[in-house]
Order: C-alpha cells, then sequence, then structure tokens
C-alpha cells in the first residue's frame, strides 16, 4: 500500500477488529449475504467486464463478482491486511482465476484511469475521511459511462440489531451519551439519502438511483451464540470496556454484557438461529 490518509480506519482494520472479522469471516458473511442478490442484480456485471469490489474485506463479493466476470477480471480493494489475507485464501480454495486483491485506502490509492467498467462494494463505502475523494477516485477508475453499485446502512432505526444494542446499553449503567451527532467515517454515514446525492454529484456521477432494501442476517445458532458473537464485535467490545475500564472485575465486564446480550436476543430467536433485520440502502450510478 503505497498511500493512505484514513489513518483511523487504518488502525481499526488493521488491529483486533479486523482480526476479528477475518477469523469469523463465515459469521459476518452469514449476517450481510442476503444483499448479494440485490447488489450483483443491480451490478449486472457481463462475463468479460472489469470489477473494482470496494471495501471487499474478505472478499466473498468479490469472488461472486469473478464467477459473474469469467471472461473479464475482479480487483478487491480494502485497508485490512487481515482480511485481505484470508480473502487471497478462500480465493485461491476456490482456484478463481483472473482475480487479485490490495491493500489500500479507496481515497487516494493509484487506481488505473479507466481501468473498470463497474466497481461494487457491499457495506464497505461508509468509512472514508473524505467520501468525494474517494467517490471521485473511483469514478477516474471507471470507463466513461461505467457504473457503481453499492450497499450502505440505512435509518438505524429500521434496523434490528441496532435496537439490541440499544436495549443492552439501557440496561447497563453506562455513562449517558452527549448527545452530540457523530461526524465522520462510520456505519451509518452514508444513512441520509440526500448526503448519498451531494457526495455522488461532487464525485462527478450521475444517474444516481436509490432504493430501500433489507435483508435478514444470522447472528448465530441461538441466542447464547450470537451473544459469544457479538461480544468480539467492536461496539459490543466498547460497551464492555466503559463498564469496566481497567478490565479488573469479570462481573461489570463482558459477563455483564452477554447477561444483557441474551436478554436483549431473546426476541429473535427462530428455530434455524438468531435472525436480525439490516435495512440498507442500494444504490446505482453511473460515471458521464
Amino acid at each position: 500500500m503505497r498511500q493512505l490518509v484514513n489513518s483511523q480506519q487504518f488502525e481499526a482494520w488493521n488491529g483486533e477488529e479486523g482480526r476479528h472479522w477475518s477469523d469469523h469471516d463465515d459469521r459476518w458473511n452469514a449476517v450481510n449475504e442476503g444483499f448479494n442478490p440485490l447488489l450483483l442484480g443491480a451490478a449486472a456485471i457481463d462475463p468479460q467486464e472489469r470489477v473494482l469490489d470496494v471495501g471487499c474485506g474478505a472478499g466473498q463479493t468479490t469472488r461472486l463478482a469473478a464467477r459473474a466476470a469469467a471472461g473479464g477480471s475482479v480487483l478487491g480493494l480494502d485497508l485490512s491486511g487481515p482480511m485481505l489475507a484470508r480473502a487471497r485464501a478462500l480465493a485461491a480454495e476456490e482456484c478463481l482465476e483472473r482475480i487479485a486483491f490490495e491493500q489500500g485506502d479507496a481515497q487516494v490509492h493509484p487506481l488505473p484511469t479507466a481501468g473498470f467498467d463497474v466497481a461494487i462494494s457491499r457495506f464497505g463505502i461508509m468509512f472514508f475521511e473524505d467520501p468525494v475523494a474517494a467517490f471521485g477516485n473511483i469514478a477516474r477508475a471507471l470507463r466513461p459511462g461505467g457504473r457503481i453499485a453499492f450497499v450502505c446502512m440505512a435509518d438505524p432505526a429500521r434496523t434490528d440489531w441496532v435496537h439490541v444494542f440499544e436495549a443492552v446499553r439501557s440496561t447497563l449503567p453506562l455513562p449517558p451519551q452527549d448527545g452530540s451527532t457523530p461526524s465522520g467515517p462510520g456505519m451509518f454515514s452514508l444513512a441520509d439519502p440526500t448526503v448519498i446525492r451531494q457526495v455522488l454529484g461532487a464525485a462527478t456521477f450521475t444517474d444516481v438511483r436509490i432504493e430501500p432494501v433489507e435483508a435478514p442476517g444470522r447472528f448465530g445458532r441461538n441466542i447464547e451464540d450470537a451473544a459469544d458473537h457479538l461480544l468480539g464485535s467492536g461496539p459490543v467490545r466498547h460497551l464492555a470496556n466503559l463498564l469496566d475500564p481497567a478490565g479488573s472485575d469479570e462481573r461489570t465486564g463482558a459477563s455483564r454484557v452477554r447477561a444483557a446480550l441474551t436478554t436483549a436476543l431473546a426476541g429473535y430467536e427462530q428455530s434455524t438461529g438468531v435472525h436480525l433485520r439490516t435495512a440498507a440502502w442500494l444504490v446505482t450510478a453511473t460515471r458521464p
């Protein structure tokens, strides 16, 4: 990776968070893979096309794109070294050709000018420090008439796992939130469709279409399994650290968060596991 400006996200995705996602890529795919048919349907990848997968993570969507573009090529781009290592290993196991992965910051990564026909992303484009710069760089990497299709988080009030986290927080003696509005890169940075249109327009994209979509995700075999899995995620670790910053009292750390999680997840358990709905925007646009 030759250039980097998004240093905070780089540290997160190359540290504990990135390792957790790479070690449990199958679990996170079970959460998000319901959006794969929607994303690939919107991208409409032809067999000979060159595809860029932005924020590819462990590469499930990259591998799916490689099958769709069997006579073309696919590049997966991500900040996370641990997840890219997993992506390369899985692509090799599946004997996929004409697929490659690069570690890089999409805001500044030297992508080939007009080197791709289509760009895709499944929840990998909400973390840019400068989203206009990132989407502008992606636009320059697309040929004239090239297109982008991506899925990003929508209104958090429409997403079940957000309600689970809010329920957990409300049942624990945690410090109050300051009420400020989050800014900068983050899960819900593109939740407002007006912001999406502004960003894509500033990055020279046209024909912007934004469609509300949702899909259930499987978070675990049962409540206990789902709670244990979520304990390894960044937001839930943050709650545990707020309870016990020094990590000195097991009763006020992970064990209390786990107990609150199992209670909050109870209403989402089915015979096939714990399923929580995620609400998103399916976005398509064209480079003039």
